[in-house]
């Protein structure tokens, strides 16, 4: 049985990534971090108890700063595969904390690679690159467009890219990047743009809230369906050499067009209940991002699934039923967590 280990298993590719492995008969170990409250809803349906005979999915504490108790776990674990997804992952909050997301984001990468280099494992190595990297540069992006990171995550994503790179011709490590474009899900962190728009939403359908405040409405993305995704992530540790891919659908839409679709698709004008905040823009914007997704396509024979209609379905009708739970409990006199009654 082939064993994988993930960083950032909580997350929305790390929830949808440890679904596909263990449908594929993996033993699946994840890196979470200690927290007074439980972070781990995205991967409860996936976890069974580890005292059970047929338990593959197995949860460790630890943190991408400590470089010494990342190395203890994966000589302990000695995965085939290992998935660092983990990172500060908000472009906006990375310009305020950039210390934070250059050290986690940047050099949580090195430390990976530094305790496959030392511990001496076999292993292959998969890193969760972004298309933030390519910041300014000139639609379609591809594995042959110069970087021009336009935020402190970009910038942290650079680093990781290259010292990948590195350490996969200084040590003959099987180590690839993933230059992942935008891909969202039901599973999205609700302070991402396209989950944020789904939620205010579907609670304004529903009389919970009136009005959703965003920043940049027009700047444009190349949006895909994370299920999707994630099995890019796999095909890429199947092939015998390692090698960096795009990863992309290919189309963008922006921010404008995907609020203007949430709200058509429940009846509600748009322009009545969508606000402009400046706390939500950038201070340096990126405008338009789309992938060209060739090499994966023809090398791994990958090809995205769900088109930017049904995910954007998916998510609408994900989150009405949320908030249809949301309003059973307002108005039973009980409070929700980031709601706001409006009346």
């Amino acid at each position: 049985m082939k064993k994988a280990f993930i960083t950032g298993i909580t997350g929305q590719d790390g929830s949808y990534l440890a679904q596909l492995l263990l449908e594929k008969g993996y033993e699946v170990h994840g890196l979470i971090r200690r927290s007074s409250t439980f972070n781990t809803d995205r991967i409860d349906h996936l976890y069974r108890d580890s005292h059970e005979p047929d338990a593959k999915l197995f949860l460790h504490y630890g943190d991408l700063s400590v470089s010494g108790q990342l190395m203890d776990l994966l000589s302990a674990i000695n995965p085939d595969e290992i998935y660092h997804l983990g990172a500060q992952s908000h472009v906006r909050v990375s310009f305020d904390m950039p210390e934070y997301t250059g050290d986690i984001t940047g050099l949580g990468t090195l430390r990976i690679l530094e305790s496959i280099r030392k511990t001496g494992i076999k292993t292959k190595f998969y890193q969760a690159s972004s298309s933030e990297m390519f910041g300014a540069a000139p639609p379609p992006q591809s594995e042959n467009t110069p970087f021009q990171p336009r935020s402190p995550y970009a910038a942290a994503k650079v680093y990781a890219y290259h010292i990948v790179q590195n350490y996969r011709d200084a040590y003959g490590i099987f180590a690839t990047n993933g230059i992942l474009f935008n891909h969202e899900s039901p599973r999205r962190g609700e302070t991402f743009v396209t989950r944020k728009i789904t939620r205010a939403a579907t609670q304004i359908k529903l009389g919970i809230r009136d009005k959703l405040y965003l920043g940049n409405l027009d700047a444009k993305r190349d949006w895909g369906f994370a299920g999707d995704f994630v099995e890019a992530m796999w095909l890429m540790l199947q092939q015998e050499k390692p090698d960096d891919y795009v990863i992309a659908t290919g189309e963008t839409h922006s921010v404008r067009e995907f609020a203007e679709k949430v709200f058509a698709k429940l009846d509600l004008d748009y322009a009545r209940h969508v606000a402009i905040d400046p706390r939500y823009f950038r201070p340096t914007e990126v405008d338009v991002l789309l992938g060209d997704a060739s090499k994966a396509r023809k090398a791994l024979s990958w090809e995205p699934k769900v088109t930017f209609d049904q995910l954007v379905d998916m998510m609408v009708a994900a989150d009405l039923e949320l908030a249809k739970k949301e309003k059973t409990l307002l108005d039973a006199g009980y409070s929700c967590a980031n709601v706001e009654r409006i009346s």
